[in-house]
């Protein structure tokens, strides 16, 4: 795992960890990054201090990192908009487009979902008046 500090044209700082510096051009390449802030996708690395551990003394057990807590107020307010969405919605993954379609013409009952969309499909669901919004986190996905 390697962990970079990143920027978004927008000026926002974030940071995030990556399989290896080869999983983070792929990403970077395929727009798979973007800033949790803004949502803007043109990111960049940042210069950043190596992480350095100091000598450890005798007897005395390393401080390990409280990942699972947010850090400010901000991580803290979309960490609950996310259990939010997660507890009163239904994931329907890539067939979100075709959901909220279907819901705003009237074949299937209203219901609350989430999901992904390609954003020609978003911009489709737009223009045709479906009431969609992006949310500023990833949804969650099973890997292998």
């Amino acid at each position: 795992m390697i962990h970079y500090s990143l920027r978004c044209s927008n000026a926002h700082s974030f940071d995030s960890w990556f399989q290896s510096a080869g999983a983070y051009e792929s990403l970077l390449g395929a727009g798979r990054i973007s800033c949790p802030i803004c949502g803007d996708s043109a990111v960049e690395k940042t210069l950043m201090a190596p992480a350095v551990r100091p000598a450890r003394k005798a007897g005395e057990a390393p401080a390990k990192p409280k990942l699972s807590e947010p850090a400010t107020e901000l991580e803290a307010a979309m960490a609950e908009l996310r259990r939010q969405v997660e507890a009163n919605s239904e994931y329907v993954g890539l067939n979100f487009a075709a959901e909220a379609r279907r819901m705003h013409d009237g074949d299937i009952d209203q219901r609350a979902i989430y999901g992904e969309a390609k954003p020609a499909e978003a911009r489709a669901l737009i223009e045709d008046g479906v009431p969609v919004a992006p949310l500023p986190f990833m949804p969650p996905r099973k890997a292998n």
